[in-house]
Order: structure tokens, then C-alpha cells, then sequence
């Protein structure tokens, strides 16, 4: 395995706008690119260090992003800046070896970034991506309704369960066909985020979408993660094991 650190995704060279490669010591390779969790306001791309590695340890091609977050940014600025993620590997990975299908997904606020992009395809053709060019997603604990942060930089209650532009599932349905797709909730998680997710299940069926699961952990919110667990890699053994379900 070797890494390839702090590179810039954008021309503006934000330090925020910044990502790390951990890569296989294999030619090709699945690429799976991860947003790390944190509310919106914390965390970075550090957190899912030890899943990243578990990744390309196995062959898989890992990307750790940061993004813009609140205060110094609204929505939806951290969704663009993961969007632009999402394009600059798309442009410059075959520098680094082979892409065989590229996945995204993030946990808990990463979750909700990766279901945003997943679901409202505006973010990602903005930046030249085509969805259907991802070939699987991994949503992991994200809020499928109104973000809570968005929420309280909005001046509303954050407990409040609203459901407009900004909620992942305002936009399920839009599109004729999604990528693959892999849920992953726990069943002692954040208040209302397990019937939520389970929300977003029968939604995707009511429109005739069933290429996609979900696994529920017996736990607390994200307690798998690299920044909670005891045992770190967990997370990243679970994507591996999505990505080979789909390759096999």
C-alpha cells in the first residue's frame, strides 16, 4: 500500500478542499471514495484513516475527503465540495492505476452527503459527472431528512423532521434508475434516524427500485467507525465487503 497526501480537488486550493489516496500495490482496482461524518461543523478526513487502509490493504483504492463546513460555510457548499471530490477522481485516478467502477458513500454526515449527491443529480452533473458512472453506493448512517445542523443554522429546532430541497429523501424517485446501493443504520441510533432510514427503503420500492439493501448494526450511531470504535477498520472491512458482493 502506499498513500498520497493533501491533494488539492479544486483550483482555489482551499485547505478544506483537500483529500488523501490510500492505493493497493495492484495496477486496477475499485475505487471507493469516503466523507467522513462529524454534525457538519467537525471531524475530517483523518477519522476514516484506518478503514482506508483496511481498504487498500484488500485491493481497493480508498479516497478520504474534507470538505467545507459550518460556520465558515452554508449549505450547500460541503455537497458541492464533494461533488467536485467525486470529479476530480473521476479525471485523475487513471494516474495512479486502473479504476474498475468507482463507489461513494460516507458515514453519518458523510452518509447524508453521500445520499444528497446519490439522490439530487444536480450536484454531481454540475461538475461533468454523469450518476450513472458510479457503479455503487454506501450510505452509512446519514440523516435522510433536513440535516439537524442545516437545521439549526436555519433557526429551527434541530429535532424537527422536515422534509424539502435539502432532505436526500425530498429527491427519491427523480431518477429512472440509481446505482446499487448499500444502507447501513443502527438499531439503538440517533433518535428517529433507524425508522428514517427505513423510510428511505419503502420509499426507493414504491417507485419500483430494488437494487439495494441494508444492514442494522446492534449498537449506538456509527459505533463501528474508526472515531468511536475500539477496533479500528471495521467500517472499511464492511465497504469491502459491499464492493465484492458487486464484483463477484
Amino acid at each position: 500500500m502506499k498513500t498520497v497526501l493533501d491533494i488539492y480537488y479544486t483550483k482555489e486550493k482551499h485547505p478544506m478542499q483537500m483529500l488523501d489516496l490510500y492505493l493497493p500495490d495492484t495496477e486496477s482496482f475499485p475505487v471507493f471514495i469516503y466523507f467522513h461524518g462529524g454534525g457538519l461543523e467537525n471531524e475530517d478526513r483523518l477519522s476514516g484513516a484506518e478503514s482506508m487502509k483496511v481498504l487498500a490493504a484488500n485491493g481497493v483504492a480508498a479516497v478520504a475527503v474534507d470538505y467545507r463546513k459550518y460556520p465558515e460555510v452554508q449549505y450547500p457548499a460541503f455537497i458541492e465540495d464533494c461533488a467536485a471530490a467525486v470529479a476530480w477522481v473521476k479525471e485523475n485516478i487513471s494516474a495512479y492505476g486502473n479504476a474498475e467502477g468507482i463507489y461513494v458513500g460516507g458515514s453519518s454526515a458523510g452518509g447524508y452527503l453521500s445520499m444528497m449527491l446519490c439522490f439530487d443529480e444536480k450536484y454531481l452533473r454540475a461538475v461533468g459527472v454523469d450518476p450513472t458512472e458510479i457503479a455503487g453506493w454506501f450510505h452509512d448512517a446519514g440523516q435522510p431528512t433536513k440535516h439537524f445542523t442545516v437545521l439549526k443554522y436555519a433557526g429551527e429546532d434541530a429535532r424537527r423532521i422536515i422534509v424539502d430541497e435539502t432532505a436526500p429523501l425530498y429527491h427519491v424517485g427523480k431518477a429512472e434508475k440509481y446505482a446499487p446501493m448499500r444502507f447501513i443504520v443502527s438499531d439503538n441510533d440517533i433518535d428517529g434516524r433507524y425508522e428514517q432510514i427505513l423510510l428511505v427503503l419503502s420509499t426507493l420500492r414504491h417507485f419500483g427500485h430494488t437494487n439495494f439493501d441494508h444492514k442494522v448494526m446492534h449498537g449506538t450511531h456509527c459505533h463501528y467507525c474508526d472515531i468511536v470504535s475500539p477496533v479500528k477498520g471495521i467500517f472499511g472491512e464492511m465497504v469491502l465487503d459491499f464492493i465484492e458482493t458487486l464484483t463477484k
